[in-house]
């Protein structure tokens, strides 16, 4: 490297400003490319002002860099400073801002320095105190760094926590020693060079400069103002500083003399000389010198003591049962899925994770046990890309569960996600599948997706409401009563290694629609009418007598969503349970779809569900059930839910509607598909979505026959409905 530079010395020395500044964006480029799959770039302006935010993908401090680039205040435009901003960010886990601040000889002195003021403005205005804000620059942007904090100083602000120079240029009168000692050492920097660039930063284009040219005593102090070279300022009461410095080079005194003033004043500094180095050497980010980062990474932890903490939260209402209704053969588990039109590339979809993961810090968890209830805590960085097992839902033991709670499963056109029910409902599910392809099409084919339709702004910070128990907001005054017959059960052999058999029934949804239309129904109470014919006809092969029979009845989610002005993307769904006594006699499917009508339009009303809420809310009020030991609440929600749980109802049919998308979306998008894991002590569960024309109705079992597949095809069959069956039966 030293010998290349060495060789670039005289090219640099001789070529024009334009060519240089072109030189130095492409270097800026190449280093931000190098780290392209760790960091988020945010381009935006103030004013006429262009600036970047860059975000790690792996975040571990609350702080922000302001970084001004160097470049003789006479090159650089926000292309090369987004180069060694991508660094920081990537290297040192924490946001960096980057400002392409007007240049010389353009923009004469103060214009960089109002620029880099705006700039710091900004962070204030976005909610950053000073003591989160680090200042970082190399070169002239080292220097620019200094005056910067001289100039705050002069306002009476509040000084920002620190800064870190890299081979800082602060005497532009060239005064130091090592101007004419390391003359011949640096392979990079000449005086001549550095003459120049004062010159343009003070004076402009002396082409254009009609004037009398300054004398060398007048030049001398303008030079040494101290807002122009802050060597020449009073230091005292500035944050601690740490600077970067090449042994070899010939402003290493800019360094060396900064430092000694500094801790004369009062001050702390570090002075870090690389020997046999040359001038803004840590740039290069050299294998020899990666302790340097270790350096700058230690001196944020100091100065920005607050490091980013994992979020935790306690589970909402409706989770808190699933962690104790585990057992050893099954977890209470939902996919989502998408298919693309082409193969996925798990690399690209990896990178979209790790973006995606960081706007849903209720989704994107582990679960923790404390001592009185379970606990939700962020992942410090996003789960590994999981390829397909031989069925969906496998699965999710309890040490998975506490290492992370999701997980992104990839099988050639396919993206799935699969997550713990503690976590959300089909609802939040959605909303992270849809942000996560919007990221992936993003990334893999530079198509920004429009944040519409449930998709959200992949750097926007979730709200409190998103993350909110709305079971607690919205639980009415007055409980419901539990009071419940129960249902058929389906039986079947299961089978002996827990695979899952998952069939898909695929209708048009015009032609769906339209029989639902004749009957004045919804789509949901037609294949729920249609599923419940389907029940009683298994029934009715494994019952011989009228007598024996049980009532047939669903479960039916309500997303709570459509009924209260709730935002969250945690559990917020309860559920109707529509259905017929069996022992009543035979019923045709129009009466069936009337019953079902009229039951869920009796109870899916705001005022029902509010009392089911209340339910359940009271349920954990009582001072001796909260101070009740995590272990004994588990054994007492498990046998509750061993007897009633599920005994209610012979199934699930949870249906999330059209799932409505952006074109930008649809364009890669041929399919999406929603599945329930079966129950714990009962074979099925069957849930369905809407995309792109198509009804997808996914029925899934863990018994070896068939009983109920075969029935629900012959239902809609008889109703005259085209059906085609997918299945991974074995």
């Amino acid at each position: 490297m030293r010998a290349q530079l060495t060789l670039l010395r005289p090219i640099l020395d001789s070529c024009s400003l334009a060519t240089s500044r072109k030189g130095q964006d492409r270097v800026g480029k190449l280093m931000a490319r190098a780290h392209k799959d760790e960091i988020i770039t945010e381009d935006f302006s103030l004013g006429q002002l262009d600036c970047a935010m860059i975000s790690p993908k792996d975040e571990v401090s609350n702080g922000v860099i302001l970084y001004l680039h160097g470049g003789g205040f006479t090159a650089g435009s926000l292309n090369y400073a987004k180069g060694f901003g991508s660094v920081l960010a990537a290297k040192c886990g924490i946001k960096v801002m980057c400002v392409a601040y007007r240049l010389a000889p353009e923009h004469i002195f103060p214009a960089a320095l109002d620029d880099a003021l705006e700039a710091y403005l900004h962070l204030l205005s976005l909610g950053y105190g000073p003591e989160k804000i680090l200042l970082c620059g190399e070169s002239a942007g080292g220097g620019l760094c200094y005056s910067l904090f001289l100039r705050l100083k002069e306002k009476g602000w509040t000084q920002p926590a620190g800064i870190i120079a890299i081979s800082p240029w602060t005497d532009l009168t060239a005064s130091g020693d090592s101007y004419t000692q390391n003359e011949k050492l640096d392979p990079h920097m000449t005086k001549a060079r550095l003459k120049f660039f004062s010159d343009c930063y003070l004076y402009g284009d002396k082409s254009e400069n009609t004037g009398i040219p300054p004398s060398p005593e007048d030049d001398r102090q303008n030079k040494a103002q101290p807002l122009v070279s802050p060597l020449f300022g009073e230091l005292e009461k500035l944050p601690p500083s740490l600077i970067f410095a090449g042994g070899d080079e010939i402003m290493l005194d800019d360094a060396r003399l900064m430092h000694e003033k500094l801790l004369t004043s009062g001050c702390k500094s570090k002075l870090e000389i690389a020997p046999g180095m040359w001038h803004g050497y840590v740039l290069y980010a050299l294998k020899e010198f990666s302790g340097d980062f270790q350096k700058i990474r230690r001196f944020i932890r100091s100065t920005v003591p607050d490091q980013k903490k994992l979020r935790w939260m306690a589970l909402d209402n409706a989770a808190k049962i699933f962690p104790a209704s585990k057992n050893r053969n099954w977890s209470n588990v939902f996919r989502l899925s998408a298919t693309l039109k082409e193969p996925v590339d798990s690399e690209i979809l990896q990178s979209a994770l790790e973006v995606t993961v960081r706007r849903f810090p209720s989704i994107a968890v582990r679960m923790r046990a404390g001592f009185f209830w379970y606990y939700l805590e962020e992942l410090p960085k996003a789960p590994k890309i999981m390829d397909e097992q031989p069925y969906p839902l496998s699965r999710m033991i309890q040490g998975d569960i506490r290492k992370c709670a999701f997980r992104v499963i990839v099988y050639d056109n396919r993206i799935a996600a699969e997550f713990f029910h503690a976590l959300t409902d089909g609802n939040g599910g959605l909303v992270f599948l849809k942000t996560l392809v919007a990221e992936y099409i993003l990334q893999k084919y530079g198509v920004a997706v429009p944040c519409t339709d449930g998709i959200l702004d992949r750097l926007e910070e979730p709200s409190e409401e998103e993350l909110e128990d709305s079971f607690l907001r919205y639980a009415g005054e007055y409980a419901a009563s539990r009071k419940a017959t129960d249902a058929y059960r389906i039986q079947g052999n299961r089978e002996p290694d827990g695979f899952c058999t998952n069939t898909t029934f695929i209708f048009d949804a015009d032609a769906v629609v339209a029989e639902a239309k004749k009957r004045k129904i919804t789509v949901t109470t037609y294949m729920a009418a249609a599923l419940l014919l389907a029940a009683q006809a298994v029934q009715a092969q494994n019952v011989h007598h009228r007598r024996h029979y049980k009532p047939v009845k669903l479960v039916v989610p309500v997303n709570l969503r459509k009924l209260f002005p709730s935002r969250t993307l945690r559990n917020f769904v309860l559920y109707a349970t529509p259905g017929f006594d069996a022992k009543l006699g035979d019923f045709g499917f129009d009466e069936v779809c009337r019953i079902v009508h009229h039951q869920m339009g009796l109870e899916i009303t705001p005022k029902n569900m509010a009392a089911m809420m209340a339910t359940n809310v009271n349920d954990e009020k009582p001072l001796f059930l909260r101070a009740t030991p995590l272990f004994i609440k588990n054994v007492v929600m498990k046998a509750v839910f061993v007897a009633v749980g599920e005994r209610k109802t012979c199934f699930n049919f949870s249906n999330l509607g059209v799932v409505q998308v952006p074109e930008e979306f649809s364009r890669y998008v041929e399919r999406m598909d929603f599945v329930l894991s079966s129950q714990a002590s009962a074979p099925y569960n069957t849930s369905a979505l809407t995309y792109g024309g198509k009804i997808y109705l996914n029925v899934i079992r863990n018994i070896s026959d068939a009983p109920l597949e075969r029935e629900i095809y012959r239902v809609f069959r008889a109703l005259g409905l085209h059906v085609r069956a997918e299945s991974n039966t074995r």
